[in-house]
C-alpha cells in the first residue's frame, strides 16, 4: 500500500498548507489542562510503602486482625437473640491505638435511630394498607443492641461510648504495634421481621403453622477497620452502604430449638451430634454427587417438623478461619440439599436451604446455580478457597456473607412461576454467591466504594449467567437462545447515561449519596467493565489483568486506585482516559458520522493548488509534480475521472511507480479507485474507540476500530481518509451497539430514516 501513503501524505500537506496561509487568530488566555487524556495524578494518592504505583500491596502493607469466640442463643418464642462474645484484636499497624471502634449495625433499628430522619418523605394521596399501618399506626420497632457489659479479659469493666451505630471502647493503655487485646461484650436484641419491616436479616413469619425462618446477620458487635488510607472507618450505618470489615477466625456456638435445621459460615464441627444417621448417610452421598443435588432434609421431613415445636435445644458448633464476617440461618421449616463441585483440585459443597414455598423452583435450580457460579468466578479470579457456598431462600431478600447468602424467588402457591421469577431467582443466586469473591475475599470498603463490590460483582455475574445457560441449557425458557441478563451489555445502561443529569452522579461517589443507586453502583460499572473487556482491551488482556488484581488483593483491603493501577500494570494499557470518563464524570457516549466526502484523482491542479500558487505569486504549473484530489461535488470534478486508471493517466504517478518499484513489487500494488474523507463527531463527552463498519456496493463489509486515542488532539471531531477500489455504500458507527452510544441517529451514513412512534403503531396495526 505504498501508493496509499502517497495520497495520505498529500492530503496532510494540502490541509496544513491552508492553515499556514490564514491569518493567526487573536491570542487567547491560557487554560488548565482539561484534556480527556490527562493522567489521573491529581485524583490518585501518591504511591507509598503501603500501596505501590503498580497497584500491588507495598512492602509495608498491613491489616488488622479480629478473632471472635461467641456463644449465641436464639429465643424462638420471643424472636430474640442473646450473645456473649470475646474479641481478640491484633494491632498490626505502625500506630499506637488508644481506643477501638466497634460497629453496632442493629442500632439502625433502635427507637432513637436517626436513619429515618435523613430520608425525604411526602404525603401520598394513595397508600397501600401495610404502608399506611406501619407508617402511621404502629409504634416503632424496639430494635437495636442492648449492651449489658463490656469487660476486659479479667472481667474488669471497660469505659465505652455509643454514637449511633458505632461504639468506642477506651483502652486502659495504648495498644502498641504487634500487640493483642482481648475483651468481652454481652448483648441481646429483638429480631426484626425482614418481610414486613425490611432489613438485610431477620425472620419471616409463617402464620399457617406459627413458625419462623431466620436469616441472621450483622447480629454481633463487629470490629471496625483501621487502615493506612483512613485510619478508623468512621462512617455510620444508615441502612444502605454496607460494610468495611476485618479478617479473623471465628469459633461460634449457636443454640436453637432441637428440631431446627441450621447452616452458617464456617465448618460444622459437631456434625454427628446434630445430624441424624439418615442425614449423615445422605451427606456422604452428596459429597460424591457432581451432577445432581442430594436431599439432606426432604420436603416431607420439613413439613413434619413444622408441627413438632420442640422445647429442647441443640447447639451447633462452627469454626471459620480467615473470614471477614459470620452469618447463619435456622428454621424447622427448611428443606436442605447439597452437591459437590470440582474447583481446581478440591471438592467444594454447593448447598441450598429453603422452605416448601420455594419449590419446585428451588429444588430444581438453586444448588446448580451455586455450583455454576463457583466455577465461573473461579475461572475469572482465583479458585474458591472455602469448603462450601450456601444459598438460603428468604422472601424479598438478596444479601451476602462469607459462604452464605439470602436469595429471593418464590413461585405461586400452586407451584407455577413466571420467567421473571425464575430468571430473577437464578440471577440473585449467581450475584450473591459471587459476592464471596467481591468483597468477602477481595475485601474492599463497601461503606465508601459501593461499586467495588457491587459493580465488579455484577460484571462477573454477567459472565457467570452466560456460563450457567451454556452449562445448563434446560434452565432457559423456550425461545431464549441465551441468558437474558439485565445488566452487563452496553445497551442496558444507555437509558441511564442518556437521562437527566440532575439525577446522575459519578460512580466515584459514596453509595448513600447517589441517585438511582442500582444504575450507579451496579449497572454502569458492570457495563463499563464489559466494554473495557470486549471493546477496548480484549478478553485476553482484560482477563489476565482482572485475575492479577484478584490474586494481589485476595484476603486484603484494596482501594479503587489499586484496581485501576493493577489493570493498567498487567495489560500495558494506559486507561486513565477510561477511568476518568466512566468513573469520575457523568459524561455519556455519543459518536456519529458528521460528513462524508468522495474524492477523485486528477493530474490537473485543483482549486486549492491554484489558490496557493496565486498567494505565492507562482504559476499553477509549479505543482505539476503533485497528485491532486477533487471533491465529487466541487467545480474541479469531471465525470471522466470516475473511470480512469490513475496509474496511467496521472503521469506523475506513473513516473514515480516506474522509477521506484520493480516489476515484482508492482504486482502487489493495489490501485484504489475511490477516496473518501470521513469526519466523525463526538457530541457526547466520553472518548471511546470509533468502531466503524464500511459496507461496499458489492455487499462486502469491512470493520475498523480506531483506538480512543484518535481523539487526543480534538475532542469534537476527527477525520479519516479511506482509499478503496470499491465504492462505499454505507457507513455505520458502533454497528453492534457495544459502546453504550446514547443516540444512534447520527451513527449512519447515509442517515437511516427512523419511523416515529405513530408510524410504528400504524405499521403494526
Amino acid at each position: 500500500m505504498k501508493l496509499f501513503k502517497i495520497f495520505l501524505l498529500l492530503t496532510v500537506f494540502i490541509s496544513t498548507s491552508i492553515f499556514s496561509q490564514e491569518e493567526q487568530p487573536e491570542r487567547q488566555q491560557g487554560h488548565l489542562n482539561n484534556n480527556k487524556f490527562k493522567q489521573l495524578y491529581e485524583e490518585f494518592s501518591t504511591p507509598n510503602m503501603f500501596r505501590t504505583g503498580s497497584g500491588a500491596p507495598g512492602p509495608a502493607y498491613y491489616q488488622q486482625k479480629a478473632d471472635y469466640k461467641m456463644d449465641i442463643e436464639l429465643d424462638d418464642e420471643n424472636a430474640r437473640l442473646y450473645g456473649n462474645e470475646t474479641i481478640t484484636y491484633t494491632n498490626n499497624s505502625p500506630d499506637e491505638l488508644r481506643y477501638l471502634w466497634i460497629q453496632l449495625d442493629q442500632n439502625m433499628r433502635a427507637k432513637d435511630s436517626k436513619s429515618p430522619l435523613i430520608e425525604d418523605s411526602n404525603a401520598s394521596a394513595v397508600v397501600k394498607p401495610d404502608v399506611f399501618t406501619s407508617t402511621f399506626m404502629k409504634d416503632p420497632f424496639d430494635g437495636g443492641f442492648n449492651i449489658e457489659e463490656v469487660k476486659d479479659a479479667n472481667g474488669k469493666d471497660l469505659e465505652y461510648l455509643i454514637n449511633q451505630t458505632m461504639m468506642r471502647v477506651n483502652l486502659p493503655k495504648p495498644l502498641k504495634t504487634g500487640q493483642k487485646y482481648t475483651f468481652k461484650i454481652k448483648w441481646w436484641y429483638n429480631i426484626n421481621d425482614h418481610v414486613n419491616g425490611r432489613g438485610r436479616s431477620g425472620y419471616e413469619y409463617f402464620a399457617e403453622d406459627d413458625n419462623r425462618a431466620y436469616v441472621i446477620a450483622q447480629f454481633f458487635p463487629r470490629m471496625a477497620v483501621y487502615n493506612d488510607v483512613e485510619g478508623w472507618q468512621n462512617s455510620q450505618f444508615w441502612g444502605r452502604d454496607e460494610f468495611a470489615l476485618n479478617f479473623g477466625d471465628y469459633e461460634v456456638n449457636i443454640t436453637v430449638p432441637a428440631d431446627h435445621i441450621l447452616d452458617a459460615t464456617g465448618k460444622l464441627m459437631n456434625r454427628e451430634e446434630v445430624f441424624t444417621k439418615t442425614m449423615m448417610q445422605r451427606y456422604e452421598k452428596a459429597k460424591k454427587s457432581y451432577d445432581e443435588p442430594i436431599m439432606i432434609v426432604t420436603q416431607a421431613e420439613a413439613e413434619a417438623a413444622e408441627k413438632s415445636k420442640s422445647k429442647d435445644t441443640k447447639t451447633w458448633k462452627l469454626y471459620a478461619e480467615n473470614v471477614r464476617d459470620f452469618a447463619f440461618c435456622t428454621s424447622r421449616r427448611f428443606i436442605w440439599d447439597m452437591m459437590a463441585v470440582k474447583i481446581g483440585d478440591r471438592d467444594v459443597m454447593a448447598v441450598s436451604l429453603y422452605p416448601k414455598e420455594g419449590n419446585p423452583l428451588w429444588e430444581d435450580w438453586s444448588t446448580k446455580a451455586v455450583a455454576s457460579t463457583l466455577k465461573s468466578y473461579s475461572r475469572m479470579t482465583f479458585d474458591y478457597p472455602y469448603h462450601k457456598a450456601i444459598s438460603v431462600h428468604a422472601k424479598n431478600q438478596g444479601m451476602e456473607y462469607p459462604m452464605i447468602c439470602w436469595n429471593h424467588g418464590r413461585p405461586k402457591k400452586d407451584g407455577t412461576y413466571s420467567d421473571k421469577v425464575k430468571y430473577g431467582m437464578m440471577s440473585v443466586i449467581i450475584h450473591e454467591v459471587g459476592h464471596n469473591f467481591f468483597p468477602m475475599i477481595i475485601n474492599s470498603d463497601e461503606r465508601q466504594w459501593t461499586w467495588m463490590d457491587e459493580g465488579l460483582n455484577t460484571f462477573v455475574q454477567y459472565v457467570a449467567e452466560q456460563d450457567f445457560a451454556a452449562w445448563y441449557p434446560d434452565a432457559l425458557s423456550p425461545g431464549d437462545e441465551k441468558y437474558p441478563s439485565k445488566r452487563g451489555p452496553a445497551t442496558k445502561i444507555v437509558p441511564y447515561m442518556g437521562g437527566d443529569q440532575t439525577y446522575i452522579a459519578p460512580i466515584m461517589t459514596k453509595g448513600l449519596n447517589t441517585h438511582q443507586f442500582g444504575n450507579n453502583a451496579y449497572g454502569k460499572p458492570a457495563a463499563a467493565l464489559n466494554i473495557l473487556r470486549e471493546t477496548v482491551m480484549g478478553p485476553e488482556l482484560f482477563d489476565f489483568a482482572l485475575r492479577e488484581y484478584s490474586r494481589r488483593w485476595m484476603f486484603k483491603h484494596p482501594t479503587p486506585e489499586d484496581f485501576f493501577r493493577t489493570m493498567e500494570d498487567a495489560s500495558a494499557f494506559d486507561l486513565d482516559w477510561f477511568w476518568r470518563g466512566w468513573f469520575y464524570t457523568t459524561d455519556y457516549v455519543d459518536i456519529g458520522v458528521k460528513n462524508v466526502s468522495k474524492f477523485y484523482v486528477t493530474a490537473e491542479p485543483n482549486a486549492l493548488a491554484k489558490k496557493l500558487a496565486a498567494q505565492r505569486s507562482r504559476e499553477a504549473s509549479y505543482y505539476k509534480d503533485y497528485v491532486f484530489l477533487v471533491d465529487e461535488n466541487s467545480e474541479d470534478f469531471k465525470p471522466e475521472l470516475k473511470d480512469q486508471d490513475i496509474t496511467q493517466t496521472v503521469e506523475t504517478l506513473k513516473d514515480y511507480l516506474d522509477t521506484n518499484f520493480s516489476d515484482e513489487e508492482r504486482k502487489d500494488i493495489q490501485v484504489p479507485k475511490y477516496f473518501y474523507n470521513i469526519t466523525f463527531e463526538k457530541p457526547g463527552g466520553l472518548v471511546m474507540p470509533i468502531i466503524v463498519e464500511y459496507t461496499f456496493e458489492d455487499g462486502s463489509t469491512k470493520t475498523e476500530t480506531y483506538p480512543a486515542e484518535v481523539w487526543r488532539h480534538n475532542h469534537q471531531e476527527v477525520s479519516k481518509v479511506l482509499a478503496s477500489n470499491k465504492e462505499i455504500k454505507s457507513i455505520k458507527v458502533d454497528p453492534n451497539l457495544e459502546t453504550a452510544d446514547v443516540d444512534t441517529y447520527n451513527n449512519s451514513w447515509p442517515r437511516e430514516i427512523k419511523q416515529s412512534r405513530f408510524d410504528q403503531f400504524k405499521s403494526n396495526n
